[in-house]
């Protein structure tokens, strides 16, 4: 049973694959125009934390967790009426709301163009990519401080160490996530960067 964030690092670092692998994973092949790179990490990484999530949510319900939130440090709020102030959801409809509000990005061919030679927009990186990894982060944040004890009953603590590590990598090298979203994970990020 994980009953502190020591636990939680001590499982966290025994679980993780090697270094070089994902290190060397994110980085921008040559050629390669980098909007294209990050937008597909960024649908790669929903598909990630879609699945981990997909996997506790008999655990995570309206009545188990009525706030979504990581410690009880952290909140973390949406804008469910746009021109309001973002509101407090169970977890599962934060979730919820984040993957559609994902989908919807990922679907707008102004933000994600899918046709040859069609560029992304100019602001792609810190006004689309970021947004989204941000939301996404969140996920990850409420997996580990509330249901890290879940992920090791189902056996994926190695699947959930090594893609958040993965998100970590990515986000460094290409400076998209601030030091402030990592909140409760903070120790965390920076153990699988000096790594």
């Amino acid at each position: 049973m994980v009953s502190s964030h020591q636990d939680l690092r001590q499982i966290v670092e025994t679980t993780l694959g090697s270094k070089g692998v994902l290190n060397q994973a994110v980085k921008l092949p040559k050629g390669e125009n980098i909007d294209e790179w990050i937008a597909v990490h960024c649908v790669d990484f929903y598909n990630q934390i879609n699945m981990l999530y997909g996997s506790i949510t008999e655990f995570c319900s309206p009545q188990t967790c009525p706030r979504m939130i990581a410690t009880n440090e952290y909140e973390y709020l949406w804008n469910v009426h746009p021109g309001k102030p973002p509101v407090s959801l169970p977890a599962p409809k934060y979730v919820d709301y984040l993957m559609k509000w994902c989908q919807q990005q990922f679907d707008d061919e102004n933000y994600f163009p899918s046709k040859p030679g069609v560029p992304f927009p100019k602001d792609f990186k810190d006004n689309i990519a970021r947004p989204i990894l941000k939301r996404l982060f969140r996920v990850y944040a409420h997996i580990y401080c509330h249901h890290f004890n879940e992920i090791l009953e189902l056996n994926l603590q190695t699947v959930l160490n090594t893609s958040f590590r993965h998100v970590c990598l990515f986000s460094e090298e290409f400076h998209i996530l601030k030091t402030n979203d990592y909140g409760p994970l903070l120790e965390l990020v920076t153990e699988f960067k000096d790594r």
